[in-house]
This record gives structure tokens, C-alpha cells and sequence, in this order.
């Protein structure tokens, strides 16, 4: 692994081209932070791909056009006259010393859960009026439904077992099959998946993280039935459904 030294000269590098590329490349001299928007959720997805796919040679690329974007960022605030890289860190590194209370000064804490929610009790101390004010708008529903349910849990908002989450999941269950009025049934499927996604959560599973899981083996599963099917001259779109049933087991055998 590289010094300390070499890592602070690596970043360094980096700042260098970066400002030469703003400089002088057409391309980057043209971005601007809503146009790098959009590529930068791309970037983090892949870099998401690349951590379930446990992927740790492609997780070092992801993670640096990640960090590029980051630099980008930080360099077209440094434009502005608002802010540079310098204050990003400093900014950074103020906040995790205020949020490690006792790590840097006397508070106690034993475990995970309360370093948890000395987390959300000082964010408030920091003006936020909500212990939810931190969750983004623009996060998928899954992760965001996650991350509020998390952030609550902070203050003690949770249910005592993931039996009773269970079974708040079953109440929810029972009337979403009752309802019948499309727009209701909408909402009631919305609990269903709230309540759920928080089951999971509870019994330390991650919904988002089982479902992208469950996508990949499904195209995996899927595109090996395809091949199956050339293999043997079929189409499967003039095949009936227990047919391709048949296909989708002979699939089944190749996963690992």
C-alpha cells in the first residue's frame, strides 16, 4: 500500500489536472454543476454494481470517477468564489470530530446504536428541525423509505422486535387484499412496502441491496433461458408459458 505521503501527492496530482483540464479541455470547460448532475448519480450506480458484484479491480476505478466528480464539483465552486476542495475537507472534518463526541471529547458511547443516535440528537443540536430533514428528495423509494425508517430509530422510534414488525407487515397485507378502489389499493400497497422494507431493515437485511440481488439473478437466469432457447432453434415468443417454465428450470441448473 502507498505512504501517507504518496496518497497527499496522488490527490494532489489530481487537483493539478483538474484545473489544467478546466483550463484547456473543451468538454470540461463546459460543465457545469447541473450538467455533471445526472452523470454523477451514472457514476455512483456503477460504482453500486461494483460493490455487489464484489467486483474490488473494477471498485477502484468506480470509486475514482466518483472522486472525480467530487474534485469537479469542488472546482467549479472554487469558480464561483463560494468555496474550494480545501474547505469541502475542512468542512468535512469539523463535522465528524462534532459528530464523535466520544472519540473526541467526553461522551460515552458503547455500541453502534448509540453512537447512532448521539449521531441524529447532534445533527439537530446543528439546526435541523427534523431528524428527517437529511434524507434527499431524489433518493429511490427503497432506499429512502430505509433511511427514514433509520433516522427515526435514532430517537428511539422503532418497534421492539422484528416479531412485531412482522406483524404490522401482516396488518398491512390484510388491507391491502381488502381494498378495492385502484387509488386506495395504490397507498395500501405503499404501507405494505414500507412496512416490509422496515421488517427487513430490522431483521438486518437491506431491501434495496436483496432486491438488486434478486434483478441480477433474474437476468442472469433469463439471458441463460435465451440461450438455451437458440441452442435448440426457439423462439420464445411462440412458446407457451410451461414451455418456457421448462426452459427457466434447464436455467436454473447453470448458477452457481
Amino acid at each position: 500500500m502507498n505512504s501517507r505521503q504518496e496518497k497527499m501527492e496522488a490527490f494532489g496530482r489530481l487537483l493539478d489536472i483538474m484545473d489544467e483540464l478546466r483550463e484547456k479541455c473543451p468538454w470540461d470547460r463546459k460543465q457545469t454543476l447541473e450538467s455533471l448532475r445526472h452523470l454523477t448519480l451514472e457514476e455512483t450506480y456503477e460504482l453500486s454494481d461494483a460493490i455487489l458484484n464484489e467486483d474490488l479491480n473494477e471498485l477502484k476505478k468506480e470509486i475514482g470517477d466518483v472522486l472525480l466528480h467530487l474534485v469537479f464539483y469542488a472546482k467549479i465552486g472554487s469558480e464561483k468564489e463560494s468555496f474550494d476542495m480545501a474547505d469541502v475537507i475542512n468542512s468535512l472534518n469539523e463535522k465528524l470530530i462534532f459528530r464523535h463526541p466520544h472519540i473526541y471529547g467526553d461522551a460515552v458511547a458503547e455500541d453502534e446504536e448509540a453512537v447512532k443516535q448521539n449521531w441524529e440528537k447532534l445533527k439537530l443540536k446543528e439546526g435541523n428541525l427534523s431528524v428527517l430533514e437529511g434524507v434527499p428528495k431524489s433518493l429511490p423509494p427503497i432506499i429512502k423509505a430505509y433511511r427514514i425508517q433509520d433516522k427515526v430509530r435514532g430517537i428511539g422510534f422503532e418497534f421492539d422486535s422484528a416479531e412485531d414488525a412482522w406483524a404490522k407487515v401482516e396488518e398491512e397485507l390484510e388491507e391491502f387484499h381488502a381494498e378495492t378502489e385502484a387509488d386506495k389499493k395504490e397507498k395500501e400497497l405503499g404501507d405494505v412496502f414500507f412496512s416490509l422494507i422496515n421488517y427487513a431493515r430490522i431483521s438486518g437485511l437491506n431491501a434495496d441491496t436483496a432486491l438488486e440481488k434478486t434483478n441480477s439473478k433474474f437476468i442472469s437466469r433469463f439471458k441463460k433461458m435465451e440461450e438455451i432457447a437458440r441452442s435448440k432453434n426457439l423462439i420464445l415468443s411462440d412458446l407457451n408459458l410451461e414451455k418456457m417454465d421448462e426452459l427457466w428450470e434447464e436455467a436454473k441448473v447453470f448458477e452457481k
